[in-house]
C-alpha cells in the first residue's frame, strides 16, 4: 500500500504533505484531517474515534473534524508544536504507527 503523510504546526496549518505512489486519492486530505484534528484538539485522533465508538456519536456533528486513527501530537522539549496525520497504509493501527514514529523522529 501507498500512504499519506502531514505535518502541520500547532494551529493546525499544513507545513509539509506527501503522498506516496499508488495511494488511493483522498489520503491526502484525510491525513490533513488527521493532523489538524489532533493538534487544534491537543489529543491523538484515536482518542476522538474510541470516544465515537463508545456512544459519544455526537462528535461526527462537528465541522473539520476528522475523528479516525492516525494523528499523533508533535511535541519538542515538552510543548506541543504541531502535529502528523498518516492516512492509507495498510490498516488504521499502522497509519497510527507511522505517525508516532514520524513524530519521535521530531523529537
Amino acid at each position: 500500500p501507498g500512504g499519506a503523510i502531514a505535518v502541520v504546526d500547532e494551529g493546525g496549518n499544513v507545513v509539509a504533505l506527501e503522498r506516496l505512489d499508488n495511494t488511493f486519492g483522498a489520503a491526502a486530505n484525510v491525513s490533513i484531517g488527521k493532523a489538524r484534528t489532533a493538534a487544534i484538539f491537543k489529543k491523538p485522533t484515536k482518542f476522538f474515534e474510541d470516544a465515537i465508538k463508545n456512544g459519544r456519536t455526537s462528535l461526527v456533528a462537528m465541522p473539520d473534524f476528522t475523528p479516525l486513527q492516525g494523528g499523533i501530537l508533535i511535541e519538542v522539549e515538552g510543548q506541543i508544536v504541531g502535529a502528523i496525520g498518516v492516512s492509507g497504509a495498510a490498516s488504521a493501527q499502522q497509519d497510527e504507527e507511522i505517525a508516532i514514529a514520524g513524530a519521535n523522529a521530531l523529537r
